[in-house]
């Protein structure tokens, strides 16, 4: 699709951010939550990932609709993970299989590698070879990292979780760079 705009999300998004996700995990196996969150817990999450600095990105058809939306976060909360995030993508039903995600993950990874981080990783739900965000993730360089094989339960089924995972900015190969966002947030706190 290249008629989309891709921008930071913004509070008054919500509403749509969470139908796209209600409709992931009531439909989908790439969240494995089992009871779609509320909006008030949406903007809760929202709010932190805001207050970390991480980026949250929505894409925006030519009428204003939101088709999709994508963000990076913590991948745990302690501090030696600090240059590691975890990505998130989530496209609305009608517009899957349209580009959405890759242009979504395509800037989340330029906004990631702007801010200093070394590592994305993502951890798909569902992570069966033929699964789209597999290889969304492959066509973007991700290598696979690791499978947790009947790690979930949903929809009456077994579920692999795989992680795949994008170095930047050298990974570790270099030593911290002490002007990044991870290393300042830290060495602040």
């Amino acid at each position: 699709m290249s008629n989309l705009t891709i921008r930071n999300a913004e509070p008054t998004d919500l509403d749509r951010i969470t139908e796209i996700y209600a409709d992931a995990v009531t439909h989908g196996t790439a969240s494995y939550e089992l009871e779609p969150p509320s909006r008030d817990e949406m903007g809760a999450r929202y709010e932190s990932l805001q207050a970390g600095g991480f980026p949250y990105l929505v894409a925006i058809d030519s009428d204003g609709a939101i088709l999709g939306y994508a963000y990076a976060g913590a991948f745990r909360p302690r501090q030696a993970y600090r240059f590691i995030v975890e990505d998130s993508v989530y496209v609305a039903p009608e517009a899957k299989g349209q580009g959405v995600g890759r242009q979504l993950m395509e800037r989340l990874i330029e906004a990631t590698r702007a801010l200093g981080f070394r590592q994305i990783v993502a951890v798909i739900g569902d992570g069966h070879p033929e699964s789209a965000s597999v290889k969304l993730h492959e066509k973007l360089g991700f290598s696979h990292s690791g499978r947790l094989v009947g790690s979930g339960y949903k929809h009456e089924r077994w579920l692999d979780t795989v992680f795949m995972q994008l170095e930047l900015n050298g990974g570790a190969s270099l030593p911290p760079d002490p002007v990044s966002w991870p290393e300042r947030k830290f060495r602040q706190g």
